[in-house]
């Protein structure tokens, strides 16, 4: 038997088997032929991102952005859950996975999703799964996928339990055990809200919203639009915003400016939000500011915020706060 985890998000997809992580752009597309692939894009190739699913060959993440002439990307859960999900899921561990072997998953789900959607992702899952691997050089690997068992959680909670507990699964940080802790995980879709008092989820203090990150990227790509007369689509700001600048039809664009200030209304946004929804939970001890989103965000949402801000370590890559943590609550409930 053995854990992994997966993060299957709006914006990326991430899974870890608690050596190796790895995330890709949340697409899907009609895989074209491997070799042009490999001509194309041999820098891009180290993680397998072709894969035949139920006889259905795609690309996945850059692969699938770059080379696929119909790919596939959505912001309504109901869509993600029953058309994207499991594909992105299968080809983020497929990597981690021997063939046969049992398999015990933990994912999340935004909070005001969870209760609906859960049981649907986790029939999507907790299955036997046929998946071929397909390699730049044609090259293919088929695999029985086998997950024997599937556990959904809070999103919110990976980066709590990454923050209280070792590789192990063990507690050892004692104050995410005894305290009362407010979480703010921003992806981007969603900007989801938790409470864990003692460890318990706290039921009112926990809400999703549609303030995540593709709120700032829709203003960018308006104005955008506006000056360029382009769509661009979401998906295609990510390194442009990183960057600063855009280059549309030979035109070269700085968006310096925008993107600061979508990010100052879109942090605005949320503090209005969290303020609100914990107005009666003056006795949180601390608040943890997590997601991609989450660390993008932090110098513009922690002065409006109103309580103890702790941020997650600059060292590591927010976007992989909630499935490290995902991995180490499997650890806990599994291997004990």
């Amino acid at each position: 038997m053995r854990i992994l985890a997966t993060d299957i998000g709006f914006g990326y997809t991430k899974a870890t088997d608690g050596r190796i992580s790895q995330l890709f752009k949340s697409i899907v597309g009609e895989a074209n032929p491997g070799q042009f692939a490999e001509a194309v894009l041999p820098s891009q190739l180290a993680t397998p991102r072709h894969f035949e699913i139920d006889g259905n060959e795609v690309f996945v993440g850059e692969l699938a952005e770059s080379q696929s002439r119909g790919r596939s990307f959505t912001l309504d859960p109901g869509q993600f859950i029953q058309n994207y999900a499991r594909t992105l899921g299968l080809a983020a561990i497929a990597p981690y996975a021997e063939h046969g072997e049992p398999l015990r998953l933990v994912t999340g789900l935004p909070v005001s999703f969870f209760r609906k959607h859960r049981d649907a992702l986790t029939t999507q899952l907790q299955n036997r799964h046929a998946v071929t691997i397909v390699q730049p050089n044609g090259e293919r690997e088929e695999k029985s996928i086998y997950i024997e068992k599937v556990r959904v959680i809070p999103q919110p909670f990976g980066s709590l339990f990454n923050l209280m507990l070792n590789d192990a699964g063990k507690a050892v940080q004692q104050r995410f055990v005894t305290e009362k802790i407010g979480v703010i995980d921003i992806g981007f879709r969603t900007a989801d809200f938790a409470v864990s008092e003692k460890t318990k989820y706290s039921e009112r203090g926990s809400l999703s919203t549609d303030s995540g990150m593709s709120v700032a990227f829709n203003a960018i790509a308006g104005a955008l639009h506006e000056k360029s007369g382009t769509q661009i689509e979401l998906y295609r700001l990510y390194e442009a915003v990183t960057r600063g600048t855009i280059k549309i039809r030979g035109s070269r664009y700085d968006i310096t400016g925008l993107v600061q200030q979508a990010f100052q209304q879109l942090a605005a946004r949320i503090a209005v939000e969290v303020n609100r929804l914990w107005a009666d939970d003056w006795d949180i001890d601390c608040i943890v500011l997590t997601g991609g989103g989450g660390a993008t965000l932090e110098p513009f949402l922690r002065p409006l915020l109103q309580g103890d801000v702790l941020a997650m370590p600059l060292d590591q890559d927010a976007r992989l706060n909630n499935v490290a943590g995902y991995l180490k609550y499997g650890q806990h409930i599994w291997s004990s």
